[in-house]
């Protein structure tokens, strides 16, 4: 599967020796999707790929994972585990991608003036017909 989005954190790699003696490395990041709902997603590089993927913070990226879950003590865990990462250029961003989150709660920016410094006039309906009545029973 992929995902695309932009790295908002990097977290410190992991390490250590496994039971049966071998090295073993993790690289945490967080992405955020380019939606109009951003979501955020945490994953990780396992092993060889943690130093193949140097990824920092503001890449936009195309990342293939596999979704891996397992049960510890009768509880579930469940890791996003990268696999491949393509960065991409940050100026080939589409601007309706790369425009900021507006909550539906805060009013949008007001619209500017035209040049001879009159308002715009309001956008038509979709709906209006032009005069024509609505044929609606209520």
């Amino acid at each position: 599967m992929d995902i695309r989005g932009k790295i908002i954190q990097k977290m410190d790699p992991v390490g250590g020796v496994s039971k049966a003696g071998n090295q073993w490395k993790k690289q945490e990041y967080v992405l955020e999707t380019l939606d109009s709902y951003p979501k955020k997603v945490k994953f990780d590089f396992f092993g060889d790929r943690a130093d193949q993927y140097p990824l920092e913070v503001g890449d936009i990226i195309t990342l293939s994972y596999d979704i891996e879950s397992r049960e510890f003590n009768g509880r579930w865990y469940t890791d996003i585990r990268g696999f491949k990462a393509m960065k991409e250029d940050p100026n080939s961003v589409p601007a309706a991608a790369a425009a900021p989150y507006q909550p539906a709660g805060e009013p949008a920016p007001a619209p500017a003036p035209a040049p001879d410094g009159n308002m715009a006039p309001p956008p038509q309906d979709a709906f209006d017909q032009g005069g024509m009545g609505d044929d609606l029973p209520f």
